[in-house]
């Protein structure tokens, strides 16, 4: 029965059967012995399954004998040898297509570079004086590992809010908890780990005068099917704004670098990371990592470049995860148009990054 399976598979592998002869070229003709070596398949086996070969191309020594270093049995290198006998008088086999020559996108120089954070600098400067009044649904999942190994996540809960924005203020209220209404109750009253500062002042503080940020070339990306810049950043602890506050009240300002992800034709900013690093050893969060991306979103008739998702992960004695969706986005004052349920995550996609497209 094993040797009926082993011969079938390679029957299968070829697309033929033992009855007949089968043409094959010599690049056809590698692979399968590769294989027939990757797999282990038994040396008899397959030096009676060449004999029913016919080539279709000249089977050079050369060939037999690299075949032979990769490991062909010698019952499979005398039927090779045979093939190639038989095969002296076929035109040589076309050397393989050269594969297609990749050109790197190459950086923006430096002038380039510093007119692009330039202007970015602007965008961002006015980025909340530019905003219009709005509502929108905020959902955040929370998860914790207690094994701290990433790999073994327990969900908390969902918390689904209400986030008003009004003349450059944010307001949030929670509405559901597990879908089960509340009242009365902001988020910061419900415990865990809680985070703030994705309307504007994180990216503020990247690139404000006193924070001395900086920054360098680190890729081109795809981001949401636009080619995108990315730079990477980094703000001394001196000069940091980013506050991590722990269950016993105590608070640190650390130093904090990251990458910021910007829109080729727009300057706009679609994606920041943060990370914290020096960390005090006896305080009692060790690590944290966010990511917080932006997508355009209509509201009224126009669109803005607004908050998609923030995923914030703490570890302390364990991990803590808070995946942000911000959905619905409307008018302010239209609350009522607005259903107040947990949506369906964002699908994953709409926040993987792809590399650039190189040039040809």
């Amino acid at each position: 029965m094993k040797y009926m399976r082993c011969l079938l598979f390679l029957v299968t592998a070829l697309g033929l059967t033992a009855a007949s002869e089968m043409s094959l070229t010599v690049e056809n003709l590698v692979k399968f012995i590769r294989s027939s070596i990757d797999l282990k398949q038994p040396d008899r086996q397959v030096a009676e399954y060449l004999r029913h070969v016919r080539m279709l191309e000249k089977l050079d020594d050369k060939t037999v004998e690299e075949l032979q270093g990769m490991g062909a049995g010698p019952k499979t290198v005398a039927a090779l040898r045979d093939l190639s006998d038989a095969s002296a008088s076929l035109p040589t086999a076309a050397p393989p297509a050269p594969k297609p020559v990749v050109i790197p996108i190459p950086p923006p120089d430096s002038q380039e570079q510093a007119k692009i954070l330039d202007e970015t600098r602007e965008y961002v400067m006015n980025y909340t004086k530019n905003l219009p009044n709005f509502i929108c649904v905020q959902v955040t999942r929370r998860d914790y590992d207690p094994s701290s190994s990433g790999n073994n996540w327990y969900h908390v809960d969902t918390i689904t809010s209400r986030l008003s924005y009004n003349g450059q203020h944010e307001d949030y209220e929670v509405i559901l908890k597990n879908n089960q209404p509340v009242t009365n109750t902001k988020m910061e009253q419900l415990g865990g780990t809680v985070s703030a500062g994705e309307f504007g002042s994180m990216m503020k503080e990247i690139f404000e005068p006193d924070s001395e940020t900086r920054f360098g070339w680190e890729r081109w990306a795809t981001l949401r099917g636009r080619r995108t810049f990315v730079f990477a950043y980094d703000i001394k602890q001196e000069n940091s704004k980013f506050h991590v506050l722990a269950d016993n009240k105590e608070e640190i300002v650390p130093a904090y670098r990251g990458l910021i992800y910007i829109d080729r034709e727009t300057k706009m900013i679609t994606k920041i990371t943060l990370n914290p690093y020096n960390m005090p050893s006896d305080f009692p969060v060790r690590e944290a990592h966010e990511s917080l991306d932006y997508d355009f979103q209509k509201i009224g008739e126009a669109d803005y470049m607004l908050p998609l998702k923030a995923v914030l992960t703490l570890r302390a004695k364990y991990l803590t995860k808070n995946d942000i969706e911000f959905r619905l986005y409307r008018k302010f004052g239209t609350e009522s148009t607005i259903k107040f349920d947990t949506p369906e995550p964002l699908p994953e996609d709409q926040l993987k990054e792809k590399p650039a497209e190189p040039q040809k």
